[in-house]
Order: structure tokens, then sequence, then C-alpha cells
């Protein structure tokens, strides 16, 4: 009797740990929205893009980025860049460390770099810098929400 009740106690215990928030993928692949702020805590920038990991390298395509934020810093022709390197345990939980960097095209010789943390697959902050042409330099902070 007692070995058929931790039986069937073990066996619903694996049950249960295989339901969890299946709203966790595990990667960074997907559509994300970003917001930028400065050092007065008003928004600086904003913009959202999509981000996939090619290789096992750490690096990530950035397509589709598009600035909601009027600024002459970024007027058109943006390309971008970026690295991540996620780790987590077995609980679905995801962390690591991201970089992403995006050089301006019209006006040229601006560049944004953004440093941060994956807190999870649906969140990720840290700070940016942006250097460049005068005017187009700043810090802050930034969080990305995916969509």
């Amino acid at each position: 009797m007692k070995t058929l009740a931790i039986t069937l106690l073990l066996g619903l215990g694996l049950v249960l740990a295989g339901c969890g928030n299946s709203s966790k993928s595990g990667n960074i692949n997907g559509n994300w929205s970003a917001s930028l702020t400065g050092n007065n805590s008003s928004q600086a920038f904003a913009f959202t893009t999509s981000l996939t990991a090619t290789g096992s390298a750490g690096t990530l395509t950035v397509n589709n980025l598009q600035f909601s934020t009027n600024s002459p810093c970024f007027v058109s022709g943006e390309t971008a860049s970026g690295t991540f390197a996620l780790g987590g345990d077995f609980n679905g939980n995801v962390s690591g460390q991201f970089g992403m960097s995006v050089l301006s095209g019209n006006p040229g010789g601006n560049t944004l770099t953004l440093t941060g943390t994956v807190n999870n697959s649906n969140s990720i902050s840290g700070k940016w810098m942006l250097a460049g042409s005068s005017g187009c330099t700043g810090s802050g902070q930034f969080t990305m929400t995916r969509m």
C-alpha cells in the first residue's frame, strides 16, 4: 500500500512539474518595443524592431528597426546589429546579457549603443549611450518588451 501511494505521489509531482507558464519561450527571437529615457527621466527615443538569434555565437540579426520618435539623429537608413548571451534554470527563467548597436544612415556618424540584461523572455533593460554629431549625444536607461 505504501509503495502504491508513493508511486502515485511521485507521478502527480511529475505531472504538476510539467505544468508551467508557457509564455516564456526561452529565446530572444521576436518583435520588441523599446523605450529609452534620458537622465531627466523623459523619453529620448522609442523604436520597434525584430530580433533573431543567428547561430550559436550569440549574435543577433536586427530587422525592421523603426523609430517612433522624431529625432534629427536618426532620420532614415539606420542599420543595427546585436549580441546576447542567455542563461537560465530548469524553471523556465531566462536571463543573460544583451547588446545592440544602431548606426545612423541619414545623417551619418551617430551611434546608439544599448547594453543590458535579459530579465526573462519578455523583458530587457539596461543603459544606452548616443555618440555622434553635435546635438546627438546623451545617455540614460532603456526597457525593451516583447510585443
